[in-house]
């Protein structure tokens, strides 16, 4: 759509008000899109993020690819140092074969008060330890945020291949706690 003197749109859903949760096991089955300036993500802020605001929250990133890289995920988490500052910690996998548009696949965190694990199709990737108390952003509860953002500093602006409208299909959200 043409907006803003652009001829595309970025779209999001949000949880903040409606669910929030601390810590458990959240599996969440996605066939992504892409192309040259699309960047998909399924993440999280934490619930204070009104008040303190961002990097301060605390961001989980579950999965979030760059549309030119179709086959590689990055799960991410992403903090406030002591003097407000951006500080990030992640790692990425690549599947073998296919892209994350050719089917569906599940991307899960499991979050305890000791660590964040990310998980591609039940295989480990990542892991953080969040016991330092530099990391209490992530002893709160958290909100989803699920979007297809388009441009960026990231994935940069769509070109000429990149096709449109694009979709991300999500067939199940699931959060087990405890």
């Amino acid at each position: 759509e043409n907006f803003g003197g652009s001829q595309y749109t970025s779209a999001r859903m949000i949880s903040a008000g409606l669910q929030e949760f601390q810590y458990g096991r959240i599996d969440i089955r996605a066939k992504l899109p892409e192309g040259k300036g699309i960047w998909p993500a399924l993440w999280m802020l934490g619930s204070d993020f009104w008040t303190t605001g961002w990097p301060n929250c605390g961001e989980i990133d579950i999965m979030e690819i760059v549309g030119h890289e179709p086959s590689t995920v990055h799960g991410t988490a992403h903090w406030g140092d002591f003097s407000g500052n951006h500080v990030s910690y992640g790692n990425s996998t690549t599947l073998s074969s296919g892209k994350f548009s050719d089917e569906f696949h599940v991307f899960t965190i499991i979050w305890d008060n000791e660590k964040i694990r990310w998980f591609l199709d039940d295989n480990l990737y990542n892991t953080l330890d969040i016991t330092p108390s530099a990391l209490s952003e992530f002893h709160q509860p958290f909100f989803f945020i699920f979007n297809i953002a388009v441009g960026g500093n990231w994935p940069g602006s769509p070109d000429g291949t990149t096709v449109f409208p694009q979709y991300m299909y999500v067939d199940y959200i699931r959060v087990f706690q405890q």
